[in-house]
């Protein structure tokens, strides 16, 4: 068991370096072609053609992975006016409540863009360069997914 225990953490810990090495990646290259695209403009009165569009794609995947690593550290938005107004006897219950509703929205948000991205395979619309707009989606399904895994997950947290 101890052994399994090992292993699970060490799939997470990767998943972590993964999560936060793609947003890394995501961020820098945002950065840099942006910076490549006004210097093509602006000096050299050109620009690449598939740049928006890589920008805008990149906006979705910094988006996803940003909110993915702010619910695995717990400083994803919160709405906490009942347990303000309430006494601290109900804090503990909301809180649950206000997790499994998060859990539930971010899994409805994942089954709906699975099947989103389902309809864009099927039309097999290009984004740029050749590259499909399903792929270039594809971030919505499994970051809503991993965040609705980390919110039940919290819940059961709560309970102990």
């Amino acid at each position: 068991m101890a052994s399994l225990r090992k292993n699970l953490l060490t799939l997470r810990s990767g998943i972590h370096r993964l999560e936060d090495g793609a947003l890394m990646l995501a961020l820098v290259s945002i950065l840099v072609m942006a910076l490549i695209q006004i210097v093509l403009r602006n000096v050299f009165d050109s620009g690449l053609l598939w740049a928006e569009s890589f920008l805008r794609i990149l906006v979705l995947w910094i988006a996803i992975l940003g909110a993915m690593v702010a619910t695995r550290e717990r400083n994803h938005i919160s709405i906490d006016l009942f347990s303000r107004l309430l006494p601290p006897a109900y804090f503990v219950p909301l809180r649950i409540i206000s997790i499994l509703f998060a859990a539930v929205l971010c899994s409805m948000a994942a089954y709906h863009s699975a099947v989103f991205i389902g309809y864009e395979y099927e039309d097999g619309t290009i984004a740029f360069a050749d590259v499909p707009v399903w792929l270039c989606q594809s971030i919505m399904p499994i970051g809503f997914g991993v965040m609705a895994l980390r919110f039940f997950y919290a819940v059961f947290e709560q309970e102990q």
